[in-house]
């Protein structure tokens, strides 16, 4: 399926953003951001749009575009939210999968464990971003899906800026058994694997919080 210039520059500009490339609390220029990514003004200003809804970006008129800061209060809300999507979208995907998307789940599930034995972040944010993908799209349900996507989003850049307070393999072997779950089918087992992702997540969050 061919992908629209708007989001090919939605997710340029969102990997910026959630690598921190795009410094949170500062504000950048519309022809820079364009220059930066390589693309016309249009699927810019399109894609920028969609980000400013998430949350991501705030439009100041005759200023530029300000990078929302990180705060560690909102992303407690954020993930009781994320919770709920996920255990669907993990269930749900334990029942619907395909046998191809089974199989990349498989080969993910050891990319990642390899990635945080090396501490390799990049491999790590990438393939848990893949992993997103595939059960997005596997659970059948573009609601749930929909919904926890500009989540994702907000929790890898919150990710990107505390990884230190992560024990990067125990979050690794944590992905991987809700990829396993999915892979046996097992709905109940999918739910609670995602659930036990989320309480980790979630305690990361604490330690940050409580770090200042």
């Amino acid at each position: 399926m061919k992908v629209s210039l708007t989001d090919q520059a939605y997710d340029k500009i969102e990997e910026m953003l959630v690598t921190l490339k795009f410094k949170p609390g500062t504000i950048i220029s519309e022809p820079e951001i364009i220059e930066r990514i390589g693309m016309g003004r249009t699927p810019v200003r399109e894609a920028l749009l969609r980000l400013g809804k998430e949350h991501m970006i705030k439009a100041i008129p005759r200023k530029g575009i300000y990078i929302n800061e990180i705060h560690i209060t909102d992303h407690i809300a954020l993930m009781e939210t994320r919770r709920a999507l996920e255990r669907i979208i993990a269930m749900r995907s334990a029942n619907r999968a395909t046998a191809e998307q089974k199989k990349e789940l498989t080969r993910l599930s050891q990319r990642i464990v390899d990635a945080a034995k090396k501490n390799d972040i990049e491999t790590f944010i990438h393939a848990d971003h893949a992993f997103d993908l595939i059960i997005s799209e596997a659970c059948r349900n573009p609601y749930a899906s929909e919904a926890c996507a500009s989540l994702r989003a907000h929790c890898r850049r919150f990710w990107y800026r505390f990884h230190h307070d992560q024990d990067l393999v125990t979050s690794a072997k944590l992905h991987a058994e809700v990829m396993s779950a999915i892979v046996a089918g097992n709905e109940v087992r999918a739910g609670t694997a995602s659930d036990k992702l989320m309480d980790y997540l979630d305690q990361m969050t604490r330690v940050a919080m409580n770090k200042g």
